[in-house]
């Protein structure tokens, strides 16, 4: 037997994982080290370096300054030469962003999404018509001065009304007081849209009586319509607000108690979608898994919502190709270049991502993590644009203006009107926000070792597929709509942020 012969049967052909023909790196499956005999793409690798679980590795030679692709799209550029087999990361691969960017309209055509007609799950029908996956008393504060106030009153109330209804939550802040213009009416909007959540059969605003967010501008952001299931309170105005607060869940509780559970398809689910601390294998399993469910959702006539605008920069022709029309398309374009020049206003480059954790997951470069965030879409047409603390207009698949903070844009989500969001993460989390949230792990290894956040492994698609896991993860969050507690609210994890955008007096 020759030697050419031994070196071949050596070679491991499942250490490599080439997303595209195209392109000119690999993901390692598990930590490689100089000298191992891998496979990608048909061609045989000597490995020349350690190479870390999730990162890449250059399945071709590669010149200086030449562009590099993952995803079958670019990522980046090479800072230096780069061999076949050697380790791709920050050292010798850099971002091609630079500023606010002209784009053409060229819509594409997809393939139509096909309905999921078997799946339900069982929610509340409210009095506008949304259906909501829990039933639960809101505590929304003002400001943050009667932050406390509101946790006070909630925890007492969640003693005397336990079993009522599915719980009463306050969602504290600091802002309310000491902003202006444009910053002061988003974070009004924001608390106005989240008073509107369907999520919660009752809702009790707390003032203060002297903030910048006077509770009367703040209530007149409410729709008449659903202003019967809101109650105020000022605390400046009355002796005891606690006693007061107390005075008023117990109304709400009583009128939110008659409400039952129900089973709805999944055209009345409104998912959020939402990744936080990804990493290499963020994009290959986690992302596109949620990009399944996505299609599921809104194929059957349901609603998604994508936001993160800076983690869809390098990404952003993706979705704007799926625009359903000039408008949308526009809308698009305004969010995404109003979003570079804020960064760009602030002196700080568009492509200040991938995180320190994103990076050491294996993440280079913000083009490449936003390939992989893009894929929890799936492949719907963009219907709609919102702004930050608007509220859903139509259904199907949205793109929400919002940061890449993970409680930021989860409340925008929540304010929105998900009424569940799946987030995914190849790093793990254990933040709550108001609606349930569905931690998805890339990697069986996180999956396994946060067992106490985790609520599904997405790392499961390397031996079970995508269609088996598309089909548990369906299973999975149709239970958690109809009540089964997510792994944050088991916790106690609930919480809201507030994007704060101006000065502070």
């Amino acid at each position: 037997m020759t030697q050419a012969t031994l070196l071949s049967t050596r070679v491991d052909t499942r250490a490599l994982l080439q997303l595209h023909s195209r392109d000119d790196v690999a993901v390692a499956l598990r930590a490689l080290d100089a000298g191992d005999s891998v496979e990608a793409g048909g061609a045989h690798l000597v490995i020349g370096e350690s190479i870390p679980f999730g990162h890449k590795v250059a399945v071709r030679s590669l010149e200086a300054g030449e562009t590099v692709r993952k995803f079958g799209w670019p990522i980046g550029r090479t800072r230096a030469a780069v061999t076949a087999g050697a380790h791709v990361h920050v050292h010798n691969l850099e971002t091609m962003l630079r500023g606010v960017d002209g784009y053409r309209y060229e819509p594409v055509e997809g393939e139509p999404l096909a309905a999921d007609t078997a799946t339900r799950f069982f929610g509340y029908r409210r009095s506008d018509g949304r259906v909501a996956t829990r039933n639960e008393i809101w505590i929304l504060p003002t400001v943050g001065c009667v932050a406390r106030t509101a946790e006070r009153v909630a925890a007492i109330s969640n003693a005397r009304h336990s079993g009522a209804v599915d719980g009463v939550y306050a969602f504290g802040h600091p802002h309310g007081c000491s902003q202006l213009g444009d910053d002061l009416a988003g974070t009004r909007s924001l608390l106005a849209s989240l008073a509107c959540h369907p999520n919660a059969g009752g809702i009790l605003i707390v003032g203060l009586g002297c903030e910048s967010n006077q509770l009367e501008r703040l209530v007149e952001e409410i729709p008449d319509e659903l202003r019967s299931r809101v109650r105020t309170l000022v605390a400046q105005g009355v002796e005891d607000e606690t006693e007061e607060g107390l005075t008023a869940v117990d109304s709400l509780v009583a009128a939110a108690e008659v409400a039952r559970r129900e089973p709805f398809p999944l055209a009345e689910l409104v998912v959020g979608l939402k990744c936080g601390g990804s990493d290499g294998f963020s994009g290959l399993t986690a992302n596109p898994l949620v990009g399944r469910i996505c299609d599921r959702v809104v194929g059957s006539g349901g609603s998604a919502i994508l936001t993160e605008i800076p983690e869809i920069f390098g990404a952003e022709h993706l979705l704007m190709a799926r625009a359903r029309d000039r408008g949308v398309f526009d809308g698009l374009v305004a969010v995404v270049n109003d979003f570079k020049r804020y960064f760009l206003a602030s002196g700080q480059p568009i492509s200040e991502n991938p995180s320190p954790g994103n990076i050491e997951g294996g993440i280079t470069t913000l083009e490449e993590k936003s390939l992989g965030a893009v894929q929890k879409a799936g492949q719907a047409p963009v219907a709609d644009v919102l702004r930050y603390g608007e509220r859903l207009r139509r259904k199907g698949l949205t793109v929400l203006e919002a940061p890449g903070n993970d409680a930021v844009s989860s409340t925008a989500l929540a304010a929105a009107g998900a009424t569940v969001i799946l987030f995914t993460t190849g790093r793990g989390t254990p933040l709550g926000f108001p609606v349930p949230t569905v931690k998805i792990a890339s990697n069986s290894a996180l999956a396994e070792r946060k067992k106490g956040w985790i609520d599904f492994d997405a790392g499961q698609v390397l031996t079970e597929g995508f269609e088996a896991s598309a089909d548990a993860l369906t299973a999975k969050v149709a239970a958690i709509a109809s009540g089964d507690p997510t792994a944050a609210e088991r916790n106690g994890e609930r919480e809201i942020a507030i994007w704060k955008r101006g000065v502070t007096l």
